[in-house]
C-alpha cells in the first residue's frame, strides 16, 4: 500500500510538472506564431494548450477517483479516472489534431509569407528542452514500474492512465517540435510558405494517431480489465493449496481503480466441512489473500460444487 501511495504521489508530480511546462510553452508558441505568421507554430501552441487542459483533467480525475465507496458506488470511484482519460483522448483528437489540420489546410490554401524565423527557432529550442525534461521524468517514472516487460507490453498492461498519457503526450510534443522546426526551415529555404502549412497537417496527424492509441487503452480500462495474470494464478494456487478445498473452479478479477482489484473466486469445499467451519475457512483465506496482495480491495469467495461451475467464455482455465 505504501508503494501505491508513493507511486501516486510521483504521478502527481509528473502531471504538475508537465502542466506548468505546457502552460509556459503554449504562451511562448502563440506569441511566436503571432509575430511570424507560422502555421506550424500556431498548431504547436494549440497542441501545448490542449496538453495543459489534459493534465488538469487527469489531476481532477485522480482527485475524484480517491473518493471513498458509498451506497451508490460500493466499489468506489476509481474508474472515474479511466473516464477522464478517455475524455483526454477525445480532446487531443478533436481540438489538438482537428485545429492543427485545419490551420495547415488554411495556410496551404491561402499562403502568407513568413517573417524572420529567429523567434520561432528560439521558442522551439526552449520548448524542446522543457518537453525533453518532462519526457525524461515520465520515462524514468514509467520504467521504474514496468519491470522486465517491454515498453509497449507495459503500456498495454498498465492500469494507471496518468502514467502513460504523459508519456504519449510528451512523445507527440517532441515529434511535433521537430516537424515544426523542419517545416519552418524548409519554408524559408525553398521560399514556399505552403510547406509550413503541410508541417501543421503532419503535426495534426501525429496527434490523431496518439489520440486513437489513448482512446483504445482508455476504452479497455472503462470496460474493465483483469488483474495481472501472475496475480490471478497466485490467488488460484493459494486457494487450491488449502486441504479443505477440493478444487478451484474459477478466479475472476477486474480493476476498479489503478491500485484496486475486485476478485471473485468459486471453489468446491470438502463435504465434511460444517457451515461454521466453511465461514471460518473463507475468512482465513481472505486474510491470507489480502496479506499477499493489498490491492485486493474486495474479495468474494463462493463455495460451489465443481460440476455446477459455469464456464462463461472459451479458454477459461479448468477447475483445479
Amino acid at each position: 500500500m505504501t508503494k501505491s501511495i508513493g507511486s501516486a504521489i510521483r504521478a502527481n508530480i509528473v502531471l504538475f510538472g508537465a502542466l506548468f511546462a505546457n502552460i509556459g510553452i503554449a504562451v511562448a508558441k502563440f506569441v511566436a506564431a503571432g509575430l511570424t505568421g507560422s502555421s506550424s507554430m500556431l498548431s504547436e501552441g494549440f497542441h501545448s494548450l490542449v496538453d495543459s487542459a489534459n493534465q488538469i483533467l487527469l489531476l481532477y480525475g485522480q482527485r475524484r477517483a480517491r473518493q471513498p465507496p458509498d451506497a451508490q458506488h460500493p466499489f468506489g470511484y476509481g474508474r472515474e479516472l479511466y473516464f477522464w482519460a478517455f475524455v483526454v483522448a477525445i480532446l487531443i483528437f478533436a481540438l489538438g489534431s482537428g485545429i492543427s489540420i485545419y490551420e495547415g489546410w488554411q495556410h496551404i490554401a491561402a499562403p502568407e509569407p513568413l517573417s524572420d524565423p529567429t523567434v520561432n527557432y528560439v521558442v522551439l529550442g526552449i520548448a524542446f528542452l522543457m518537453e525533453g525534461t518532462s519526457f525524461g521524468i515520465a520515462v524514468r517514472e514509467f520504467a521504474a514500474n514496468r519491470g522486465r516487460a517491454g515498453w509497449w507490453q507495459a503500456i498495454k498492461a498498465s492500469k494507471d492512465p496518468a502514467s502513460f498519457v504523459v508519456l504519449f503526450e510528451d512523445s507527440a510534443a517532441l515529434a511535433g517540435l521537430v516537424v515544426a522546426g523542419i517545416g519552418i526551415w524548409a519554408s524559408h529555404a525553398l521560399g514556399d510558405p505552403r510547406i509550413d502549412g503541410l508541417a501543421s497537417i503532419v503535426i495534426g496527424s501525429i496527434l490523431a494517431g496518439v489520440a486513437i492509441l489513448l482512446a483504445r487503452e482508455a476504452k479497455g480500462l472503462l470496460i474493465g480489465e483483469s488483474a495481472d495474470l501472475q496475480v490471478t494464478n497466485r490467488v488460484r494456487s493459494m486457494v487450491a493449496a488449502r486441504p479443505e478445498v477440493s478444487s478451484v473452479n474459477h478466479v475472476r478479477t477486474i480493476h476498479t481503480a489503478p491500485n484496486a482489484v475486485f476478485v471473485a473466486i468459486s471453489a468446491d469445499f470438502a463435504d465434511r466441512l460444517t457451515m461454521g467451519e466453511g465461514e471460518a475457512l473463507i475468512e482465513q483465506i481472505e486474510d491470507e489473500l489480502r496479506g499477499e496482495f493489498p490491492q485486493l480491495s474486495s474479495i468474494y469467495l463462493r463455495p460451489e460444487k465443481r460440476e455446477n461451475a459455469v464456464v462463461t467464455w472459451p479458454g477459461q482455465p479448468t477447475p483445479s
